[in-house]
């Protein structure tokens, strides 16, 4: 059952050196306030997984979380690169990344799968790709019903995902609204699960056919007002697309981003 708990405990005690964590939200709802805390306990040695790694993991790569990333599409949306990400690969600073690439489709599958209990999922998919030539964990299976050749890959199982969401109730429910990638299966495939919320309300207002994650399904939900910025959350505030452009120079030059994560992360808190 979800316990409330502020931020900086969800993330002392719930995200240890070595986990695998998986933090989600599809340009709506990104985490940036758990990552800030991530970065601000210097959790090491993390295996990070996102569909859409965009600038909450450049700031965690660069201040030296990571080990290795899961991935299915990198980038600054709309702007470049992600300069952190790209020194972490190919010149090993602050330390070298390893990394996994998926398709859409596969990481899709695999939370999916990993959300079931199952031990791995299957799709169409792959067939023609370079990816099996890089990506030791795709396989091809034949269907035991049709003889057809199909793809595997292993499910998404997180030691921890961590999400943000609009609002959560009392009891620990917890309502999504507006863009959902793929927080619900996350949350369900991960052993532990951290939540982030707007606000903590007496009733979610949840309309019929909403995404509500159930109380049962979380591990831990913390308050953290405008804690997506500067994604967007819908209903709340909108997406600050000037930052998204400042990033790329910010980015580029390590000692600029040392700077600003010594500003904007450690000394103002995350603000």
């Amino acid at each position: 059952m979800a316990e409330f708990l502020s931020l900086k405990e969800a993330v002392s005690r719930h995200i240890n050196d070595g986990d695998t964590v998986a933090m989600e939200g599809f340009t709506h709802l990104i985490p940036f306030a758990a990552g800030h805390e991530i970065i601000r306990q210097e959790k090491r040695d993390l295996t990070l997984i996102r569909m859409t790694p965009d600038l909450v993991y450049d700031q965690m790569i660069g201040a030296g979380c990571a080990k290795k990333l899961i991935f299915s599409w990198g980038g600054n949306p709309g702007v470049g690169s992600l300069h952190r990400l790209r020194d972490a690969v190919e010149r090993g600073w602050p330390n070298q990344l390893e990394i996994l690439e998926h398709s859409h489709a596969a990481m899709a599958c695999a939370y999916e799968a990993g959300a079931a209990g199952l031990p791995l999922a299957v799709l169409r998919g792959y067939i023609g790709s370079d990816l099996p030539k890089v990506n030791e964990q795709i396989k091809f299976i034949e269907c035991p019903f049709t003889g057809e050749k199909l793809a595997a890959v292993p499910s998404v199982r997180p030691d921890v995902s961590v999400v943000h969401a609009q609002r959560a109730d009392r009891k620990g429910n917890v309502l999504v609204e507006g863009i959902i990638g793929i927080q619900k299966e996350a949350v369900l495939a991960a052993k532990r699960s951290i939540v982030t919320v707007e606000e903590v309300v007496d009733d979610l207002g949840a309309s019929v056919n909403a995404c509500v994650l159930p109380s049962w399904a979380i591990t831990a939900i913390a308050e953290a007002p405008k804690g997506a910025k500067p994604s967007y959350a819908l209903g709340y505030y909108d997406r600050d697309n000037a930052f998204y452009k400042e990033w790329d120079g910010i980015a580029r030059d390590r000692d600029a981003f040392q700077a600003w994560l010594n500003e904007n992360v450690f000394e103002n808190g995350g603000a």
